[in-house]
């Protein structure tokens, strides 16, 4: 019987008790880090992990959800990197790219939530978690708190663009820079001022 025949495959690669959901995660991130989060389809993912056509479905529902476990998972490691990083921005800025050189794949997803849902139960709490976490980072930047969520966007757009780009390979001196140092030069060059003491005017 067919069922019989694909039960016996999926013991044979061990995809039958429970690692099949672990299979899938890991070829759709193949697939994003081959043509991108949009460049594949759940019959071809199947179709390349060796699996049935409709086990894709049978675990996410549909390319939605299974971008959706990917951020999930994602922002859960994400959150993980940026808390052991501490309070100071310098080294939580590190630590997001770190986490993005890493990770490309999740990270290719995560700030792209039109592509998941990102109310989803998996999501949102890791999410929520990792702003924080940035946010607060930002604050050791700020002079005034009245000046804390500017600052707190304007590093954020820095260090996601510098890595986005450094990806990508839209640097052309790309190959030659160590993105962690670079990213504790370019916050210094950017925001050190803000930590110096107020001159004392005569």
């Amino acid at each position: 019987m067919p069922g019989t025949a694909e039960v016996g495959r999926m013991d044979q690669h061990g995809y039958h008790h429970g690692n099949l959901r672990r299979v899938m995660l890991d070829a759709a991130l193949r697939a994003i880090d081959e043509t991108g989060p949009t460049g594949w389809s759940l019959r071809e993912l199947a179709r390349s992990a060796g699996v049935s056509h409709t086990a894709p479905a049978h675990h996410f529902g549909d390319k939605t959800g299974l971008l959706t476990a990917v951020a999930a998972e994602g922002f859960e490691s994400f959150a993980e990197t940026l808390a052991a990083a501490g309070d100071d921005f310098h080294e939580v800025g590190t630590a997001y790219v770190r986490f993005a050189v890493a990770h490309p794949a999740h990270f290719r997803v995560m700030f792209r939530p039109e592509l998941y849902r990102p109310d989803d139960p998996a999501v949102a709490p890791a999410r929520a978690r990792s702003a924080a976490i940035l946010a607060t980072g930002a604050q050791s930047l700020s002079p005034d708190p009245a000046l804390d969520r500017k600052i707190a966007v304007a590093t954020w757009s820095m260090v996601h663009g510098f890595v986005s780009l450094w990806l990508g390979g839209a640097l052309a001196d790309g190959p030659e820079i160590e993105p962690e140092a670079f990213t504790r030069e370019i916050i210094t060059l950017a925001f050190g001022h803000l930590r110096e003491p107020p001159v004392d005017m005569p």
